[in-house]
């Protein structure tokens, strides 16, 4: 059928509620809105769902919520993990409570029982609820920091971490084999409790959740010598961080945490910042406000779901607050973590240090100083949650440390996604163990420039709307692939990784080796001097990405060939469009 089509037959199956019809029905001579709902069905990728709010086959609503819910009970039945349960959490967005209960409930006409969080909660919670429960399967229902009109649906495995092969194919599979939506199953809630097969969670979860993180600090002494004078201003965002950060910082005795109020209580409208995101500097405008005002030592911002923390410090010979990207924060708190591991007891031999293939080269030289393995896998923390089961289940290779250049980080293995409640935690720790050195963090990280080197690095976007700048997407990465460049931004083309075709092409030799990584459609290049590019479509939103990293001989000297790179690459881009 065509979009057309469809949109009537929303509207005239009796399957769908009178509210979705009167919201469609509002749309009826807008030929161009009917067309973006209904010209595709949201896809179930390998991130789950995630979209915009409203009704359609191309909206997040319970519909499509129920569809995908479904196709996974059809999933865990072939694979026979029913009797384990399946963790569900949601954040502060709009629909989030709504799209839980559907989920849970569909799950509960399944046969597969649904432990549900009482209220919001971090992802990384959901992740560890899972493991904790002994469930074969998670279900997160949030659009992390995307902008308000948006909500979406994470799907987990046993192992905590979001899924991948060959799980993730199975459930698409199963997902988009659900062709009939009056075949989706439901039941009521009442009856889902009376048979034991809906279960509210929270207190017993939340409790050895945060007892697993203050296992990880290492120098509590330094908290309590400075605990008095260590300054923090934190913002949720209006997310799901607020309370489990301020009662980890709390419990560990840290007594100057200041919240920012207009941004502490939940609200899915995000109302003080237009794209709830810790990467951006219209989140830090009120933190940073009350820092100056309190002359804190850092500012933090978690993310909506709390999986992504954003760091501003204080530079105490300038009185300046110095953002870190997620590279630089990652770096630190990995630096720190090892850094303190090796001094206290020594590091493993077979030690490993994960990053993504678009994270900073500071990590390879952070791994090669302290003499442990860097290992690099493909966007996204699921990655990095799959290498971490790797080990276990091999017995080689034992986990130190997790980031990607997005701002997410692991320390400790009570997880299998990135999580901005420890990430906080360490971080002020580190301030704290800083200061009894007499150093800020903004001190730590020049020491680490100084030893390391002085990389840089950065993230363009060209954001490409609708089926139109789908297909500009495709072009974009087909003609690089088709017709590698010389050279990018001056910087020769030394090797050319195509993640798509498994290869590795040294320019010069001639030699290709595989990548060794799942395929993806993404273009790696390794330039001269220690640069490197990388192009990938975004997996959650219309957008084409392009990474990069340089390496100076000093601050200035990084941030002008990156602000050149930068520039360069996007003029190539351009001229493709």
């Amino acid at each position: 059928m065509g979009y057309k089509e469809v949109y009537e037959s929303w509207i005239q199956n009796p399957y769908f509620d009178k509210e979705t019809k009167a919201e469609l029905e509002n749309i009826a001579e807008n030929e161009k809105e009917i067309e973006d709902r209904f010209y595709t069905e949201l896809e179930f990728g390998t991130a789950g769902l995630r979209g915009v709010i409203g009704a359609g086959t191309n909206r997040m609503n319970i519909y499509m919520v129920r569809k995908a819910t479904q196709g996974l009970a059809n999933y865990i039945k072939k694979v026979g993990k029913e009797s384990q349960g399946v963790a569900i959490a949601y954040d502060s967005r709009r629909m989030s409570p709504e799209f839980a209960d559907e989920a849970a409930l569909c799950l509960a006409a399944n046969g597969i029982k649904a432990y549900v969080f009482e209220s919001l909660r971090p992802t990384p919670e959901l992740s560890y609820a899972v493991r904790k429960l002994g469930c074969t399967a998670g279900i997160n229902i949030t659009a992390s920091h995307n902008p308000p009109e948006y909500n979406g649906y994470k799907v987990y495995w046993e192992d905590g971490a979001q899924i991948t092969p060959p799980h993730d194919k199975g459930i698409m599979d199963e997902v988009k084999a659900v062709t009939d939506f009056a075949t989706v199953k439901t039941m009521g809630l009442e009856e889902a409790k009376t048979a034991g097969l809906y279960e509210v969670i929270g207190a017993n979860i939340d409790d050895s959740y945060i007892e697993e993180l203050k296992k990880l600090v290492v120098h509590p002494e330094a908290i309590d010598q400075v605990k008095d004078e260590l300054k923090i201003v934190y913002t949720p965002l209006h997310g799901t961080g607020n309370i489990p950060v301020r009662r980890v910082l709390k419990e560990l005795g840290f007594t100057h945490v200041y919240v920012v109020p207009e941004q502490e209580l939940p609200d899915g409208n995000f109302p003080t910042v237009s794209y709830p995101n810790p990467e951006s500097e219209e989140a830090f405008v009120l933190g940073l406000k009350m820092a100056k005002e309190l002359a804190a030592d850092l500012v933090l911002a978690t993310d909506p779901d709390a999986d992504r923390l954003g760091v501003y410090v204080k530079d105490s010979k300038t009185g300046e607050y110095h953002s870190l990207t997620g590279n630089m924060s990652g770096c630190l708190i990995g630096d720190y973590v090892i850094g303190q591991r090796k001094e206290k007891q020594g590091l493993p031999k077979d030690g490993a240090f994960i990053k993504s293939i678009v994270s900073t080269n500071m990590a390879d030289a952070i791994a090669k100083y302290y003499g442990i393995q860097l290992v690099e896998v493909l966007t996204g923390f699921k990655f990095i949650g799959q290498k971490m089961l790797e080990f276990e289940t091999k017995g080689n290779g034992t986990y130190l440390f997790g980031m990607e250049e997005s701002y997410g980080c692991l320390t400790g293995t009570y997880a299998r996604d990135k999580d901005a409640v420890v990430a906080t935690l360490t971080l002020c720790e580190a301030a704290a163990y800083y200061k009894t050195q007499g150093k800020t963090l903004w001190d730590a990280m020049i020491d680490m420039y100084e030893r390391y080197g002085y990389y840089k690095d950065d993230v363009k976007s060209i954001t490409l709307k609708g089926i139109e700048g789908l297909e500009k997407i495709q072009t974009i990465l087909e003609t690089l692939r088709k017709d590698t460049p010389e050279a990018i931004g001056g910087y020769e083309v030394l090797r050319v990784r195509d993640y798509k075709k498994d290869t590795i092409v040294n320019r010069k030799t001639g030699e290709t080796i595989p990548t060794g990584l799942p395929i993806s459609n993404v273009l790696y290049y390794e330039l001269e001097k220690d640069t490197w590019v990388c192009v990938r479509p975004s997996g959650t939103e219309p957008k084409v990405k392009f990474y990069y990293g340089v390496k100076g001989s000093s601050l200035s000297d990084a941030d002008e060939k990156s602000e050149n790179l930068g520039k360069q690459v996007l003029e190539m881009i351009e001229k493709m469009l």
